[in-house]
C-alpha cells in the first residue's frame, strides 16, 4: 500500500541539467553557490586586510636608538669649541657602543658635518655659527649604527642649541 505523502514522479528535465560537464557551463557567478561567493568576498576582503597590516611593519628586531646628553646641550655662540658629553642608548636606555654620530647643520649654519665614532664627547666647532637676524638655531645630530646590527635611527634625535651670546 501506498502511502499519501509519497510521490513518484518521472524525473525532471531539471535533473538532466545536472548531468552537463562543467566545460560546458556557460554561466558565470550565479551559477556558483551563494556560500562560496560569501566565502571568496570574505576571504578575499580579509587577505587585503592581513596584507595591509604586514605592510605597515617594520623589519621584525629593529631597535630604534636615540642620543642623550648628559651636560646641558645648549652652547652660547660665544663659547664654541667647546665639548659635550653624550651617551647612545636603545628604547629601554640601556647605553650602546661602537656608533658614528654626524653633527650637521640645521637652523644654525655650519660649514662641514663633524664626525665622532670613538668617544662619547663631541665638539661644537668654531665655524658653527647664526644667521644675522637669529637669536637661537639647531645643529641636528644623526647616529649610524654599525651595518651588521638591528639598531636604527628614524627618529628624531635631541639636537644641540646655539644662543647668541
Amino acid at each position: 500500500m501506498r502511502s499519501p505523502l509519497t510521490r513518484t514522479e518521472p524525473p525532471s528535465e531539471r535533473t538532466t541539467d545536472r548531468s552537463q560537464s562543467l566545460e560546458s557551463d556557460d554561466r558565470a557567478i550565479e551559477g556558483l553557490p551563494i556560500r562560496l561567493v560569501i566565502a571568496l568576498v570574505v576571504g578575499i576582503a580579509a587577505l587585503s586586510v592581513m596584507m595591509n597590516m604586514l605592510g605597515g611593519v617594520g623589519e621584525f628586531g629593529d631597535t630604534e636608538v636615540t642620543i642623550e646628553w648628559e651636560d646641558d646641550h645648549v652652547v652660547q655662540t660665544g663659547d664654541l669649541a667647546e665639548s659635550l658629553s653624550f651617551s647612545v642608548v636603545d628604547e629601554e636606555g640601556n647605553e650602546l657602543e661602537e656608533f658614528t654620530v654626524i653633527l650637521t647643520a640645521g637652523s644654525a649654519q655650519l660649514d662641514d658635518p663633524v664626525h665622532v665614532s670613538d668617544t662619547n664627547t663631541i665638539t661644537v666647532p668654531d665655524d658653527a655659527d647664526l644667521r644675522r637676524d637669529q637669536d637661537t638655531g639647531t645643529l641636528e645630530v644623526e647616529i649610524v649604527p654599525p651595518s651588521n646590527s638591528n639598531y636604527v635611527d628614524e627618529r628624531s634625535n635631541p639636537e644641540i642649541v646655539l644662543i647668541d651670546g
